[in-house]
């Protein structure tokens, strides 16, 4: 078996020193054109990778960021991870993912591989429960942390989305098209997302004078969306118009009134949230609240990028705002949901 290639058999091959192969491999140092093509030919001829753990060691700059997220497998969390990962290849840097799925026991093992492992940064959505000692390790570690969608602590920035506003604004759109039955469909756990949510839902339901409203729980993913859906349908055939968590519970949600023999847009409306890529690509398009994930993952991405290089400046937090993306599923509410109106004597 051949040895493992090293700076040194790179410089030997290329006929430089070690320093000037390290300076080639980490893009820095004024290195000639054809000296750093020859050292790259060589590196290539030997199949050499930068140790990137060992370079930074001996720079003292980690170019490694982790990335500690809750559902890996949701369409939106994994879009958002692609806008981070395309933004910071861009400066150099590498994320490494790891999926708690909402296990404190998983999170802690990640969070102390992140800090073991000497990466140096952290992107964080905290799962439910997390407790101040969390916080704690990361600040006796000095590790630049921004969190995500989950504000849980003050002392660290922040990006998150303006969820009672985004509701609201989609709740008052279906109340706008006649629907006086409206109802709130997805998540199982009441976290803060979810939460804000069904709170800018019910500020709407309020404000119209349509009641509390109902809301129904759901696992957000697509079956469980087709599921919940005929449930609720079965509960309340009632309601003409649906609110929904996220689009992929939406998505099974506009499946299960199909399978009804119903019209989505026509029968029931239905809005999605997140305008992930599939929301366009439903059959048919969804009506959603769009915060465009991959575009989150950038502004993540220049977030931590700004507390890595400016250490001391200000703890900030970041919310945005969706946007209303109107589509085919939903429309005015059927005649039996209009409100009657008295006839003038």
């Amino acid at each position: 078996m051949t040895k493992k290639p090293t700076l040194s058999t790179v410089a030997k091959e290329a006929g430089v020193s070690i320093p000037t192969v390290s300076q080639v491999m980490r893009g820095t140092g004024r290195i000639s054109n054809q000296t750093r093509e020859r050292v790259l030919e060589a590196a290539k001829r030997l199949n050499y990778v930068l140790d990137r753990r060992a370079a930074s060691m001996r720079s003292g700059e980690n170019r490694e960021v982790g990335f500690v997220i809750n559902q890996l497998a949701n369409p939106f969390n994994a879009e958002v991870v692609s806008g981070v990962v395309d933004f910071l290849e861009t400066e150099d840097y590498v994320v490494s993912i790891f999926d708690t799925r909402d296990e404190l026991e998983r999170q802690h093992r990640h969070i102390e591989s992140v800090i073991r492992h000497r990466r140096g940064a952290l992107l964080w959505v905290p799962a439910l429960g997390t407790s101040p000692d969390t916080f704690r390790l990361l600040e006796a570690n000095k590790l630049p942390t921004v969190t995500f969608l989950r504000d849980a602590c003050s002392d660290t920035d922040h990006v998150g989305i303006r969820n009672a506003e985004a509701t609201l604004t989609g709740t008052r759109y279906l109340a706008d098209l006649g629907h006086r039955h409206i109802a709130y469909l997805g998540g199982t756990d009441m976290t803060v997302v979810r939460s804000e949510r069904i709170q800018g839902y019910r500020e709407a339901m309020s404000e119209r004078g349509l009641g509390s409203g109902v809301v129904w729980t759901s696992a957000d993913d697509k079956l469980a969306g087709i599921h919940s859906m005929h449930e609720l349908h079965r509960a309340y055939p009632e309601m003409t118009a649906i609110v929904c968590n996220g689009d992929m519970v939406a998505l099974g949600a506009c499946v299960a009134i199909s399978r009804l023999g119903l019209q989505p847009g026509q029968d029931i409306s239905v809005i999605g949230f997140d305008d992930i890529r599939d929301a366009e690509a439903g059959m048919p398009p969804l009506t959603t609240m769009a915060v465009y994930p991959k575009k989150l993952g950038h502004m993540l991405a220049s977030t931590v990028l700004d507390r890595i290089r400016s250490p001391d400046s200000p703890v900030q937090t970041i919310e945005v705002s969706a946007e209303l993306i109107i589509r085919e599923t939903t429309g005015k509410a059927p005649i039996r949901d209009q409100p009657t109106r008295t006839q003038c004597p």
